[in-house]
């Protein structure tokens, strides 16, 4: 066993460590199937000052670290697949703090976001970072990915929820970032830098989260329509005439995936080519007016040929109902062994960048299955081309790697970017040049080095 080892188990308490090959490979992994989990020791600290005992004797021995929050990544952020420490925040979960006039949560790292979204929700508040893996997503690793999700739209991304951090630094140091101050002008804001650093930069172990006031009693509508032309004239006119929560959209082929893995109904009888899912805030209308305003928006849409059916929500439940249309899509495609790739433009190029990649990805392979969903409104989509069934999976992924440097150099083209939402973890560090220039890796780099000379916290993520 090496001296490190030996130090971790002889100094923390034994709760806190994991050697099990089991317990290996489960907290050494995320959602991706890329690469093979290997770390040498997992530990599940209890407090900011185990993480600083940790990284302390890392430091020492310049031995690697991957911290890992809720592993529901889809970038390979938080694989350990060298021997590394893995540092799992999972038993830091408490709300440590709330302030009613300030209306800000303060909460360990390894708070479950589905947990503060509760929480919020019982002080009559409301945390609106919000998507599909909320239920087992830490806000530890929402924040170290700057995490975006399905009402970004109105709410933005996490990085506009974080009002202060505490970070544990490579050398076991500890720093309290901003603490909650709505201005702050006094130089560099390392609390930023800290958001969408994935953990190379440092361990996030405390966050003060802003919250808000809830929309009341949203309605939700879906549409089928046409063609992308028409989704991008859907969201202009009910953007002009109300305050849109969400604006998502699915194709044809990812309700038919759906409807394939489990029971939904259906939103009407005859499909469209493509879907778009509407959350609209009616607490500042009357209900009268609010339901006055909406038919004659949807009657006038489909007279001009943009909207081909609806279905609006007219009960809680049948909201719900509705977003499940969207929200099911990961799970319902998951047997198909889907390649991912999750992109953004400005709003306005999107059928731009959406018909040029169909275009790529059929002229090179004619016979995929691709699906479509995204948060449309803020311009991400996420492209999932399913493996055929004839197709070996390493050969797939291949052929899919050769595809996706076209696809990066679309998105590059248009002035997008390659990762949205996800991060780059291992997964996409090869595609980062089509969004960053080398100025601005070299940069980057500089960042790192600064606060990581030894190059132990995360390594291998976002650049070499």
């Amino acid at each position: 066993m090496s001296l490190w080892i030996d130090e971790l188990v002889s100094t923390l308490p034994a709760q806190s460590i994991r050697q099990s090959p089991e317990d290996l490979q489960i907290y050494g992994r995320d959602w991706t199937v890329h690469h093979t989990p290997a770390p040498s020791i997992v530990v599940l600290p209890a407090s900011v000052e185990e993480v600083q005992v940790v990284m302390r004797i890392a430091h020492q021995h310049q031995v690697p670290v991957v911290p890992s929050g809720g592993r529901t990544g889809l970038s390979g952020g938080a694989v350990a697949a060298n021997g590394e420490i893995v540092i799992a925040l999972d038993r830091m979960n408490k709300i440590i703090d709330f302030n009613q006039v300030d209306r800000q949560i303060r909460v360990q790292a390894g708070v479950v976001t589905q947990a503060i979204q509760a929480f919020a929700q019982q002080k009559a508040l409301f945390y609106p970072v919000d998507f599909a893996s909320s239920g087992s997503s830490q806000i530890g690793g929402n924040i170290a990915t700057n995490a975006g999700g399905i009402k970004v739209i109105r709410y933005g991304m996490t990085r506009d929820w974080v009002t202060g951090l505490k970070v544990v630094l490579a050398n076991g140091e500890l720093i309290d970032t901003n603490k909650g101050l709505y201005k702050n002008a006094t130089g560099y804001d390392l609390r930023h830098l800290m958001i969408g650093s994935e953990g190379t930069l440092g361990i996030i172990v405390e966050a003060q989260l802003q919250l808000t006031t809830p929309s009341q009693d949203p309605k939700v509508l879906v549409l089928g329509v046409p063609d992308m032309a028409a989704v991008m004239a859907v969201m202009m006119q009910f953007q002009a005439q109300f305050a849109l929560n969400a604006f998502e959209f699915l194709s044809h082929n990812a309700l038919v995936c759906l409807e394939q893995h489990r029971s939904i109904i259906k939103p009407f009888a005859t499909p469209s080519p493509l879907y778009v899912l509407i959350e609209l805030d009616q607490s500042q209308t009357q209900a009268d007016v609010f339901e006055e305003r909406l038919m004659a928006l949807f009657e006038t849409l489909m007279e001009q040929g943009v909207v081909e059916d609806g279905v609006i929500s007219q009960s809680v439940q049948q909201a719900q109902d509705l977003w499940t249309l969207r929200e099911g899509i990961s799970e319902s495609i998951a047997p198909h062994t889907p390649y991912k790739n999750d992109i953004s433009v400005l709003p306005s190029k999107v059928p731009e960048m959406l018909s040029s990649i169909e275009t790529c990805v059929a002229d090179a392979y004619p016979d995929w299955t691709i699906v479509w969903f995204g948060h449309i409104g803020d311009g991400n989509l996420h492209l999932n081309i399913l493996k055929p069934a004839s197709l070996d999976k390493s050969e797939f992924f291949a052929a899919c790697h050769k595809v996706t440097h076209q696809v990066c150099q679309i998105v590059s083209d248009l002035g997008g970017s390659v990762s949205a939402e996800h991060g780059v973890g291992l997964i996409k560090k090869e595609y980062l040049c089509y969004s960053r220039s080398p100025q601005e890796i070299a940069l980057m780099k500089l960042i790192k080095h600064a606060f990581d000379p030894l190059g132990i916290l995360n390594p291998g993520k976002i650049f070499d």
